[in-house]
């Protein structure tokens, strides 16, 4: 996930106990580097108490973060009493990440004068005026927390993740190779739409990477690095040697469009010119693209690599897009997630067998090598996609859990069973949402997290299928 910083902020309040400031750095540090974080501070001495209260302190404040610009990834504003309102918005009304409001909770025993920190009360404060001056921020349970509780340490991971899917989703560029799967119409986008949120699309013509693929020579020195990588990463056991040799060539082809253009994600047209012109199946590239961190979607289903990226941003592990694809017997909350093998290996049970697509080798044999068979491991998921209306990203998600129950031996590519709560009527409202026959997993709960993103900080549309 990489390392994360926190610049940190501490409010003051002229007639409040100020002394109590100085108690919350240590205990804000403190908390912040237990939990695996760095931190970044104004120095103590150039405020009264090292807080922020006057309009002046705010500007100061405002202008040793802009001075640090880029160094840290989210403000930690802490109340450890009452805020003045004015002084944190002129610190804070610029920082361009998330921040989040810690306010102290007050102690049956402390509540004279001398110690009584009415954070309570004052956290309102902050959030009114924050509100008006449209400064977005986070806010998470309990209302008031001690940094060095436990409940603190779970809220400074979720901020932590809510910054990176932020400052992550924030400008990014799609690689889109190939135009859109003609039979697809479900995977239309609106590419100027996306440029409003900063999401960057770079077309590649189908056409150029066939081209690219042929003038790589068997002996290449990528290519045979890729080969060795392959049969590192799957069971190619089965596979024609000049299939494998094609698949490591399109490999290296989509590498280099990544390095040139700075590629976070791509999506790929992955049907049906790979399989009659090039006579492979490129899902196993796909699914080591995911593997190690680039977000890669198959059928230029290009919105749900938004998503993708989004969970993987999230919990810093591997995502999927999967076919909404049967029913699990009579259960009514059981599906069985599905795609032919762009599932990252780290989603799997184990290390996928590449074989020939069933689909094509039925009418063309020999045109299909490269699917990734296997089974997705047990775990919790999130459950998301989006699409564009308007100029506007719509989003869902939704939690589940992927289950051990068996999928007979010869359902074909990679698969899962997911248990989703009240399912029937989730598979309306996306129905009615006009959302598409694809979802994307990611591991772990994270609904909140997302919806925290997506909803404060950039400005996409929130759907939620877990309730009317």
């Amino acid at each position: 996930m990489g390392e994360m910083t926190f610049a940190l902020c501490f409010c003051n309040r002229g007639f409040m106990p100020g002394e109590l400031i100085y108690g919350a750095r240590e205990d804000m540090i403190r908390a912040v580097t237990d939990a695996g974080y760095h931190y970044i501070a104004m120095d103590a001495e150039l405020t009264r108490y090292g807080g922020v209260e006057t309009r002046d302190e705010g500007r100061l404040y405002a202008k040793w973060l802009k001075e640090h610009e880029g160094q840290y990834d989210g403000v930690i504003f802490s109340m450890p009493i009452f805020a003045d309102e004015n002084g944190a918005v002129t610190a804070l009304q610029d920082a361009g990440v998330p921040i989040l409001l810690q306010a102290y909770p007050d102690e049956i025993g402390k509540m004279d004068f001398a110690h009584r920190r009415d954070a309570f009360c004052g956290k309102f404060s902050v959030t009114d005026v924050f509100t008006q001056y449209q400064i977005p921020f986070t806010v998470l349970k309990p209302h008031v927390v001690h940094p060095l509780s436990e409940k603190f340490r779970e809220n400074l991971r979720d901020f932590a993740a809510v910054c990176r899917v932020v400052n992550g989703m924030k400008r990014f560029t799609i690689g889109c190779i190939g135009a859109r799967t003609t039979a697809f119409k479900t995977t239309r986008f609106d590419e100027a739409g996306l440029q409003k949120h900063g999401i960057t699309v770079e077309a590649f013509d189908l056409s150029e990477l066939i081209y690219n693929v042929g003038q790589l020579a068997d002996d290449n020195p990528e290519v045979q690095t890729k080969l060795q990588t392959l049969e590192q990463y799957a069971d190619f056991s089965g596979v024609p040697e000049s299939s494998q040799r094609t698949l490591a060539k399109i490999s290296v082809v989509i590498d280099a469009y990544i390095r040139e253009y700075h590629l976070d994600a791509v999506a790929l047209r992955c049907w049906n010119e790979m399989e009659t012109i090039l006579r492979v199946c490129p899902c196993v590239l796909l699914s080591e693209l995911n593997d190690r961190g680039i977000v890669a979607s198959c059928e230029i289903d290009l919105t749900s690599a938004i998503s993708m990226r989004a969970m993987a941003l999230a919990s810093g592990q591997p995502t999927a897009v999967l076919d909404w694809n049967n029913n699990y017997g009579d259960e009514e909350n059981k599906v069985i997630l599905f795609h032919c093998g762009s599932t990252a290996q780290q989603l799997m049970t184990g290390k996928g067998t590449v074989t020939e697509h069933k689909m094509f080798a039925k009418n063309d044999p020999g045109s299909g090598w490269g699917t990734n068979e296997g089974r997705i491991r047990p775990m919790k998921t999130t459950l998301s996609n989006c699409l564009t209306v308007d100029g506007k990203v719509v989003i869902y998600a939704s939690e589940a859990e992927f289950t051990d129950d068996p999928i007979e031996t010869g359902y074909f590519g990679c698969a899962g069973v997911c248990e989703i709560p009240d399912m029937e009527n989730k598979m309306i409202r996306l129905a009615r949402g006009g959302f598409k026959h694809h979802t994307c997993v990611g591991v772990g709960h994270m609904k909140e997290i997302l919806k925290e993103a997506f909803v404060t900080y950039l400005g996409y549309e929130w759907r939620d299928i877990d309730r009317e």
